[in-house]
């Protein structure tokens, strides 16, 4: 039996609806909308993309959004001036600094220098022991968005088995916090490129996230019959057959595990569409907190 498709496009639309509610509740008390500032530094392709996007999703839930472009030359300390304007700013109620930055930027310290109440990407350290305390606050738009694609697509979680491939601070890492939260109570393991006999892990989970990096990795041998399914990469493969040339790919072998699977998000379509809608919804939160 061919696996449900669990449709990111189709739940991001659910919550990019309550966003702009909320949006429109803020303005109405405030008499101006909640407002979002990313900062671009450099002209990496894919962070373009990504902008892109969230200015098109701003605009559609009535969040007032700026973009400041900078030369990817910019010197760290102006870059540090430019968050520290921004977090004085009472017009501004969230700061996004777009990763990665250029190699010659501290990145760790671009992030430690947003105001907490302002990180709407939610990988400060405060956002992020706030998160691991179980305390409210804003949470990292990828892995809260596949939370909430999982919880909306009614997918049970309470006392099941999950395993997410991949340890970063923005996926990894957090989602695996916020699969064991109370109210979640997911029973979590999380695998890296230095477990031994991946297979063995993979094919225990029920609920299975592939946040590795490395295209169609999660091949159906390593997927447990009936298991959902959550795919977190997005690579970009040759593909000589294709009209363009290239195809879109995950870290899952998608055919053949969507053959085993019970569910799957596809790719794309999935998981990236939540992680733009769970930033209108920080947005907006960020502002009624403040």
């Amino acid at each position: 039996m061919a696996a449900r498709i669990i449709s990111g496009t189709a739940v991001a639309r659910e919550a990019r609806g309550e966003a702009a509610v909320k949006a429109a509740e803020f303005e109405g008390q405030m008499g101006r909308p909640p407002g979002l500032t990313v900062v671009l530094v450099g002209e990496d392709p894919a962070s373009q993309v990504y902008v892109g996007r969230k200015e098109k999703a701003s605009a559609a839930v009535g969040i007032r959004s700026q973009t400041l472009r900078l030369p990817a030359d910019t010197p760290q300390v102006e870059l540090l001036a430019t968050v520290e304007r921004l977090n004085g700013d009472p017009t501004v109620d969230g700061v996004l600094v777009q990763l990665p930055l250029p190699g010659h930027i501290d990145q760790q310290r671009i992030i430690e220098a947003i105001d907490p109440a302002k990180d709407v990407d939610g990988f400060h350290p405060v956002s992020q022991g706030r998160m691991l305390a179980g305390l409210p606050g804003l949470r990292p738009c990828t892995p809260a968005g596949i939370v909430e694609l999982l919880r909306r697509s009614e997918v049970p979680l309470s006392g099941v088995r999950a395993v997410v491939v991949g340890r970063s601070n923005i996926v990894g890492k957090p989602l695996a916090a916020m699969l064991m939260q109370k109210g979640v109570d997911a029973t979590v393991t999380v695998c890296h490129s230095r477990t031994r006999d991946l297979a063995v892990h993979t094919r225990e989970a029920q609920v299975l996230v592939a946040a590795l990096g490395r295209p169609e990795a999660i091949t159906a041998d390593m997927v447990r019959d009936g298991a959902v399914v959550i795919d977190v990469g997005i690579h970009r493969l040759e593909a000589p057959d294709r009209p363009k040339g290239t195809k879109l790919v995950g870290d899952v072998h998608f055919e053949p595990v969507a053959r085993v699977a019970s569910a799957i998000t596809p790719v794309p379509g999935g998981v990236g569409p939540m992680t733009v809608a769970m930033l209108m919804l920080n947005t907006v939160e960020a502002a009624a907190a403040r």
